[in-house]
């Protein structure tokens, strides 16, 4: 009995390769729409599937393929006596090859101005049924979802006449892979669409976008996936220019400063160490704006992953070739600092989209057996309820360094305190498990230079104990949430010392 293939592509490169060699090696080729005029312009000989149904495509193709002709063929055993009986009976033939890609789904609502009929019109009934039922009984049915595998499959044909079970399994595994992740994007546009916050149930899917030489440390195996249609302004979305790959803590230290210089507007840079700032500058130029990120902590940078908010000039670039760095991020780099940047092999150079940057709804992070979900700490300076709590109100340099510091701390590890002037850090207390020790280590990094300074602290002070360390310092401006039962002692410390204290309503822990 002659072979069957049934083919139906949004995506057609290779497809018409793909059905000449079938065609060659004594296949019928099965197919509708598109696809059909697709092969038959170009000397493919196609039945149609209306001439194995009996019954033509309707409601605007909605409706044809799902139809006993066609699933029987598919989902027969052919080593079933009663299903082969039945198979004569109603007069179907097998089906052995299923080539099939879905509606464009994803590059639809990937649109900024789609249309809620446009997106419903490209969800695919009929491809994901016909994909699931070969990936069922793949036991006889070889069944592609994915334009590269045309080659491996016709392959096994020449060579073997058949393809093996093993490569069957595998493409029907990639079957079931392709379609929950289809329907996942599907779910997740109808309950954004219903307005549904918290659903029962929630399905994400990612798509690999590289495997990692190891985890966190070399014993760990790992690999990079990225959210389809993520955030555009993340490092699952930046273009790699130069340098070996990214590593695993590469990548969560690259996140972690892009977050960071996503606070700001004005020329910024930030350095970060094991996922916690360790230099942060701002400037009028880009070139200062680094030079005061270097100055904060010129130790613990080497070694460091850079993100800047604006285009790397020669002038930036010379600073940065001075020491080692992991990694730079920014929008673009001039022609002269990639020549110069690019003379150190390993440095990797990154840019990413600060254009309408689109962001994340959802933050989520896994714990064993389970996944934590919240939406990202956007609030600012500007949304918080800012209040003076103290006597003294804070001077035009004392209120820009507060603002520094309030932008940088909730990007520090909690416990948190963070030292700043107006245009950088000047000292960070990082992961503390008590808040006066994450301010005794900020203020030791920020020595002398803590006099006249700011401090920003991620939640509330429980006891006044933290006022009198950062009063002892020389620090004269304090910026934290407020809410502790005992803010008026800590209140009463910093008019002690003459020092202001503004409360921000707002706690920023980030663990």
């Amino acid at each position: 009995m002659t072979k069957r293939a049934l083919i139906s592509v949004s995506d057609k490169s290779g497809v018409l390769e793909f059905a000449q060699t079938l065609e060659r090696f004594g296949y019928e080729i099965l197919s509708t729409g598109g696809t059909m005029k697709h092969l038959a312009e170009n000397g493919v000989k196609v039945t149609a599937v209306d001439e194995v149904t009996k019954f033509p495509e309707i409601m605007e193709g909605r409706v044809k393929t799902l139809n006993p002709m066609i699933h029987g063929g598919l989902l027969a055993k052919r080593d079933d006596a009663n299903h082969i009986a039945q198979m004569e009976e109603h007069g179907i033939q097998g089906i052995d090859i299923v080539c099939v890609n879905l509606y464009p789904f994803k590059q639809t609502i990937a649109k900024p101005d789609v249309q809620v009929e446009d997106a419903i019109e490209n969800i695919d009934i009929g491809g994901p049924a016909m994909l699931r039922a070969s990936a069922k009984n793949h036991q006889y049915v070889t069944v592609i979802v994915d334009a590269a595998d045309y080659d491996e499959v016709l392959a096994q044909l020449q060579t073997e006449g058949e393809t093996t079970l093993e490569l069957r399994r595998r493409l029907a595994a990639k079957v079931f892979r392709h379609t929950a992740a289809y329907d996942a994007l599907i779910s997740n546009y109808m309950t954004e669409l219903a307005g549904e916050e918290f659903p029962e149930q929630v399905t994400q899917t990612y798509e690999l976008k590289q495997p990692l030489r190891y985890g966190e440390n070399p014993h760990q195996k790992a690999a990079f996936y990225s959210r389809p249609l993520g955030s555009n302004f993340s490092i699952a979305y930046a273009d790699q220019l130069h340098g070996k790959e990214l590593s695993y803590n590469n990548i969560q230290d690259a996140n972690a400063a892009i977050q960071i210089v996503k606070e700001f507007d004005m020329p910024a840079a930030v350095a970060v160490k094991h996922m916690n700032p360790c230099g942060v500058g701002t400037g009028e130029t880009i070139a200062d704006a680094f030079q005061k990120a270097y100055e904060a902590d010129p130790t613990s940078i080497f070694g460091g992953i850079i993100a800047l908010n604006r285009e790397v000039d020669l002038a930036t670039a010379e600073q940065l070739s001075e020491i080692f760095l992991e990694i730079v991020i920014a929008p673009s780099f001039t022609k002269e600092a990639f020549d110069l940047l690019t003379k150190k092999k390993n440095i990797r150079l990154l840019t990413i989209s600060f254009d309408s940057p689109t962001e994340d709804k959802w933050n989520t992070v896994s714990v064993e057996g389970g996944l934590l979900m919240q939406s990202p700490d956007t609030y600012g300076f500007e949304e918080a309820e800012i209040s003076v709590a103290t006597d003294r109100q804070p001077t035009e340099e004392e209120w820009e360094a507060l603002k520094l510091g309030w932008a940088v701390v909730k990007h520090v590890k909690s416990n948190a305190i963070v030292v700043t002037d107006e245009n950088m850090t000047l000292g960070v207390g990082a992961g503390q498990m008590n808040r006066v020790g994450a301010a005794k280590i900020a203020l030791e990094q920020a020595g002398e230079r803590a006099k006249g300074a700011a401090l920003a602290s991620d939640a509330f002070f429980p006891m006044p104990d933290t006022i009198e360390e950062a009063a002892k310092a020389g620090i004269t401006a304090v910026i934290q949430p407020g809410g502790s039962v005992r803010d008026a002692d800590s209140i009463e410390k910093a008019n002690e010392y003459g020092m202001t204290m503004v409360f921000t309503g707002v706690r920023h822990f980030k663990h």
